[in-house]
């Protein structure tokens, strides 16, 4: 079994998405890169979590050719596959249907940074795609999903924005690694619910200020981060 590391830690994120209640039965998927070798290992279609063990997981190229695995692997790889290319820096994505995250989604509207918790870990609101037109999503769907989550990002770091809403889908999360990812899902999760609870206490809830956000963010993240310890 090639790549058996990082299969079970592909293994692991997608049972952490399952812990923390951010997928239902089959739903979601969570994806590993192993950048050396340009290989991907990704969760397999439709297998149940609690049955689900390392070999299953399906590895294929970055052009999404198996290389190995029996088994088909998750009908959103290839989204996956146009992360993984447009954005360099990551090692692992996350797609889940939680609730709040996907709520948002469907709404079609970013998540404004209404308070510290979220601006500990993005620098910005949670952005949102546009809609998809007829023929993108009659031709290659998961491959024009990808490619729209790119144009959102032509302006953003990936790195400072592990995440983004898909217009009337869901949630996808990346990180440095797949363990990053899930754990980005979790927070996107979070906020979402905590964004939701906010705007139905106040309609008129407005973002914080730019100076306490770069705090909150600058703090746990580049060459002046002064939070946690020492590596």
């Amino acid at each position: 079994m090639i790549l058996k590391t990082l299969r079970e830690e592909v293994l692991e994120a997608n049972l952490e998405l399952v812990r923390r209640g951010l997928v239902l039965y089959t739903f979601g998927n969570a994806s590993g890169i192993d950048r050396k070798q340009g290989l991907v290992a990704i969760k397999p279609s439709g297998v149940p979590y609690e049955v689900m063990k390392p070999e299953d997981l399906v590895v294929v190229d970055l052009d999404g050719k198996k290389v190995e695995g029996d088994l088909r692997p998750s009908s959103d790889l290839p989204t996956h596959l146009i992360l993984y290319k447009a954005f360099e820096g990551i090692g692992g994505v996350a797609h889940t249907h939680s609730r709040f995250a996907t709520a948002w989604a469907q709404a079609a509207r970013e998540i404004p940074v209404f308070g510290t918790t979220h601006a500990d870990y993005f620098y910005g609101p949670i952005p949102v795609t546009r809609e998809l037109t007829p023929k993108q999503i009659r031709d290659d769907y998961e491959v024009n999903t990808g490619h729209a989550i790119v144009r959102r990002f032509a302006k953003l770091n990936p790195l400072h924005m592990p995440g983004v809403l898909v217009a009337g889908h869901a949630p996808f999360c990346w990180g440095a690694s797949v363990t990053e990812a899930a754990h980005a899902a979790v927070i996107v999760e979070e906020i979402a619910a905590m964004a939701t609870v906010t705007v139905t206490a106040n309609p008129k809830a407005k973002a914080i200020s730019k100076h306490l956000h770069d705090k909150h963010f600058l703090r746990k993240h580049g060459a002046t981060a002064y939070y946690g310890q020492k590596k």
